[in-house]
């Protein structure tokens, strides 16, 4: 009898680990961050049945909407190294498996932010999912306009932190407006500098995530330059409506210049290791500035 132990492929890790990629637990805990250091930022009491739904709706919220993005792009996903061991491309997950996984949890969270906080926020966390899953992932292979669509889900963590601070159905104060401002703009240079680095990968599945349709060209780099100095200007914004005090506003300032200097070197020589620096930059920028902000001092 023919031995075909050979010809079975083992996955390359558990169906528990690839649930576990699927949700990129990472990313969705620096979401959950976000929103939780604006809830406390906003609130004047707090409620720890609100602080534990954003924390657990969240989460919940934000794995679906990377999960929806892995299955719909799980074709694109095989063909670039940095995602080709995803789940959905090694087959570690079925089709099914992960849309039934990823509806349970968008229902949960959406439900969770709904019943503990108000309805503002579990409409929020919908929409959040629809716009990341059904909008911006196709749009990825579009246009560059996909940045600035999937920016709006990326800040809304932040939006929903702040309207859990409220009562009623939930309302967007203008503090929370100028919150979800710094999130949003902080976005493009973030996302652009990751972009910047991954570009000839991002090619093979022929994403268009660059801000100029030429790519690697003088009008990307310039963009990333330019919003990096319009986010030292919005994350002064609450100082100047009194928000904030002088130490908050001093460390925005302060982590705006590191940032802007950042771009600015990557400007002038933009190579894939300035890129890179810029990316990280970023990563840090963002919750240092959203803790300062919260002391309000």
């Amino acid at each position: 009898m023919e031995n075909t132990t050979n010809n079975i492929v083992a996955a390359p890790y558990s169906k528990f680990s690839g649930f576990l990629k699927l949700t990129k637990l990472g990313l969705g805990s620096l979401v959950v961050f976000s929103a939780i250091v604006t809830y406390f930022t906003v609130a004047k009491d707090i409620n720890i049945y609100a602080v534990v739904a954003i924390t657990v709706g969240g989460l919940f919220v934000t794995s679906a909407a990377n999960g929806f993005n892995q299955i719909i792009e799980k074709d694109f996903d095989r063909l670039m190294d940095r995602t080709k061991n995803r789940p959905m491309p090694t087959g570690v997950l079925t089709d099914i498996e992960a849309f039934i996984f990823c509806t349970f949890f968008g229902i949960a969270g959406t439900i969770l932010l709904w019943v503990f906080t108000n309805p503002l926020c579990g409409i929020l966390g919908f929409v959040s999912i629809i716009l990341y899953a059904v909008v911006y992932t196709p749009l990825k292979r579009v246009s560059p306009l996909a940045v600035f669509v999937g920016a709006f889900p990326g800040a809304l963590p932040t939006l929903i932190g702040a309207v859990a601070a409220t009562e009623g159905f939930g309302e967007i104060s203008f503090f929370a407006f100028l919150l979800f401002m710094i999130q949003f703009v902080w976005q493009f240079p973030h996302f652009w500098s990751l972009a910047w680095f991954n570009n000839d990968d991002y090619a093979k599945a022929d994403f268009h995530l660059l801000p100029s349709s030429g790519g690697k060209d003088e009008a990307s780099k310039f963009q990333i330059l330019i919003y990096s100095v319009f986010l030292l200007i919005t994350s002064i914004l609450p100082f100047v409506f009194q928000f904030v005090g002088l130490i908050s506003v001093s460390v925005c300032i302060v982590c705006g210049m590191a940032l802007l200097l950042q771009a600015y070197n990557f400007y002038r020589l933009p190579t894939d290791a300035y890129a890179k620096k810029l990316f990280f930059v970023t990563l840090v920028y963002l919750p240092v500035v959203q803790l300062a902000l919260m002391t309000k001092s």
